[in-house]
């Protein structure tokens, strides 16, 4: 118990842990050193369309995260709410500007990348119904070398880090797409020189090891 006599909550991640969003959540609270209870929810494991589940989050997905009585979903959100919270200027500037082109990152992988990974992953990699069919895995990995092309110029131009010098949070959604990138299997990908150099420099950091280049795509 803090020294004035206040009670804190531990917070708490539904989700499993080798869900693409919660693994964003866990790396975010590596590095900010926000300790964290998860409970398995999703494929395998307790469903996220029981009712208990579906009264915290509708849409039936995860994560969720409950910080004192708040409950949370939508990874993106999540990861910017505890910088904030964390008050971590690094991390998540407050700075109008700054904070634009790292939210831009987190958008882009939100929607733009995320459309290309059903098709190239969903459906070529894991042969899910009904992203496997034929035609929109072709396109799936057709975007999805356009898009991490998009991220190499960039980052040839403005890197090291995807919003310039330090890492921020936008490099969490984006550094588990490049470990997907690099983990997808049955397509012929290009190499991009830029996005090699970012998934060796994001492989420095122990939180990284641990949620996004730890053996699962």
């Amino acid at each position: 118990m803090p020294a004035d006599g206040t009670t804190t909550s531990t917070l708490r991640i539904l989700g499993r842990k080798n869900s693409f969003n919660v693994r964003k959540v866990l790396w975010a609270c590596d590095e900010l050193g926000v300790a964290y209870e998860r409970e398995d929810y999703g494929r395998g494991f307790r469903a996220c369309n029981s009712p208990e589940f579906l009264e915290l989050n509708p849409a039936a997905q995860v994560p969720v995260v409950i910080d004192d009585g708040h409950v949370m979903r939508e990874s993106n959100a999540i990861v910017r709410y505890l910088a904030s919270k964390a008050g971590n200027e690094e991390l998540y500037p407050s700075e109008l500007v700054h904070r634009q082109k790292v939210e831009q990152w987190m958008d882009w992988v939100a929607y733009d990348v995320t459309h290309a990974l059903r098709g190239a992953f969903l459906g070529g990699q894991l042969q899910e119904a009904p992203w496997n069919n034929e035609w929109f895995v072709a396109q799936g990995r057709k975007d999805l070398i356009h898009e991490v092309g998009l991220l190499d110029a960039h980052l040839r131009d403005g890197g090291p880090y995807v919003a310039g010098r330090k890492f921020t949070v936008a490099d969490i959604p984006v550094g588990l797409v490049v470990n997907r990138w690099f983990m997808l299997d049955g397509m012929e990908k290009p190499t991009f020189e830029a996005v090699s150099e970012y998934y060796e420099l994001l492989s420095d950091r122990p939180a990284f090891l641990a949620h996004g280049r730890n053996g699962l795509p």
